[in-house]
């Protein structure tokens, strides 16, 4: 296997999980690249299953590296429960010690963050966005404020002071006058930094630029993201987004490799589509149908245990997320969640219903998605159990005719396709 990313291509919740820890038997070095961890994952090992949010899912595996890149922001107390969570599931502590480490240029989730969500989200009442008001939005705005700490500065008393100095006048004026919160003192924010540097003392990788150099020479290296490409900050349903870059474009960046690294980057789909939170949805089920394929499929969030609303395929976002996204193949999850369907329809294009034209490329403006109405072509069902098929060839006839127009459609090669959560559920095409 050659420097692959995995990228997920529609609203996140794909389950590139899944596909990481398939790629990451044949991978060295598994790199976490952006987010935080109000994304969520979830792996299912001899029915087992293990939910990760930061940590990257490599870390099933005993003898890799799992990175969590600079693009990364990072929530300390939620890093050391994950971790804990781990263990207890059969992870060893040694495992961790060894194979964990954490880039010191990646950005710290203060507590302060944490409260400027939660009072942003709740201000903006129906115009909400949807976060998990875990601070990852004001972390990354405070990111590019250059009035940020990151993992480093825990590890310097001298730098924290004098960047404390700089940072907490102007966030405690903010924090009181603006969003009528408690602001910190000095003495405070350094017992709290103090904390934070215990957390990540066994694991923070000072020699990071020894470790990606070896790496980009001798190993093979898995780029693992969060989110989805229709959450990216730039190309997404802004404003109903993420604030990093889920495409593949962003992993050379947060990972400290460059885009030159990446030779191949799987773009991850489920057989539909779904979407937790707020924001714009053309083929949104709100109907039984829906509700079956959330039902079946189990669509609900691994962090925030919210139900995911659900439609129909859309090849429209599809082709969308292939040209931006970077990607160059496609991991199809879920597919044995139709196995009961008689009817199964995919949205090839967007029709306005003001001014009936047809479109068959993304309107990125999403206030005028209301405006859209999808254009479906309709598919016979299997109605067979796929979830024991280990070979292309063996899957049932109407399967692959969706299948096939699904790949002509988005344009690029369907590789791997999954009918079941567990490792041995997949098909390599």
């Amino acid at each position: 296997m050659e420097n692959t990313v995995v990228v997920g291509a529609q609203f996140g919740d794909e389950g590139k999980a899944k596909i990481t820890d398939l790629l990451a038997q044949n991978a060295d070095v598994v790199i976490r690249y952006q987010g935080g961890s109000n994304a969520g994952h979830t792996v299912v090992l001899d029915n087992k299953k293990y939910k990760f949010h930061l940590i990257p899912s490599g870390i099933l595996y005993d003898n890799k590296i799992c990175f969590i890149g600079a693009g990364v922001v990072i929530k300390p107390d939620d890093f050391q429960k994950e971790i804990k969570e781990l263990i207890s599931e059969g992870i060893s502590e040694e495992r961790f010690k060894k194979a964990l480490k954490v880039h010191p240029l990646a950005h710290v989730t203060m507590p302060w963050h944490i409260e400027v969500d939660g009072y942003s989200e709740n201000a903006l009442g129906a115009n909400k966005i949807g976060t998990t008001k875990k601070g990852i939005g004001p972390t990354y705005t405070d990111k590019y404020a250059r009035t940020g700490i990151r993992v480093e500065d825990l590890f310097c008393e001298e730098t924290l002071s004098k960047k404390l100095d700089v940072i907490l006048p102007l966030k405690n004026k903010m924090l009181t006058e603006v969003y009528n919160l408690h602001g910190y003192s000095k003495e405070v924010a350094m017992q709290i930094c103090s904390e934070y540097r215990e957390i990540f003392t066994p694991y923070v990788c000072f020699e990071w630029q020894k470790l990606l150099d070896d790496a980009k020479r001798n190993k093979t290296i898995l780029f693992e993201g969060a989110q989805g490409v229709l959450l990216d900050i730039d190309y997404g349903t802004y404003p109903y987004v993420t604030s990093s870059n889920p495409i593949a474009g962003g992993a050379g960046v947060g990972a400290s490799v460059g885009p030159l690294a990446i030779k191949e980057a799987v773009g991850v789909f489920k057989a539909y589509i779904t979407r937790v939170g707020e924001g714009p949805f053309v083929t949104e089920l709100t109907d039984e149908t829906g509700e079956k394929i959330q039902k079946i499929g189990a669509e609900f969030g691994v962090t925030t245990g919210r139900p995911r609303r659900c439609g129909w395929f859309d090849a429209v976002i599809a082709k969308y997320s292939v040209l931006v996204g970077g990607i160059s193949s496609v991991a199809l999850t879920k597919l044995d969640v139709f196995d009961t369907f008689e009817t199964i329809k995919l949205c090839t294009k967007y029709r306005n219903v003001k001014t009936n034209e047809v479109t068959e490329f993304y309107p990125t403006n999403v206030y005028t998605h209301c405006d859209y109405e999808p254009v479906y072509e309709e598919f016979a069902g299997w109605m067979c159990d796929t979830t024991n098929i280990k070979k292309y060839e063996d899957l049932p006839q109407n399967a692959k005719i969706y299948l096939k127009r699904l790949e002509d459609i988005v344009g690029a090669p369907i590789k791997i396709v999954s009918t079941g959560p567990d490792r041995d559920q997949t098909i390599f095409v």
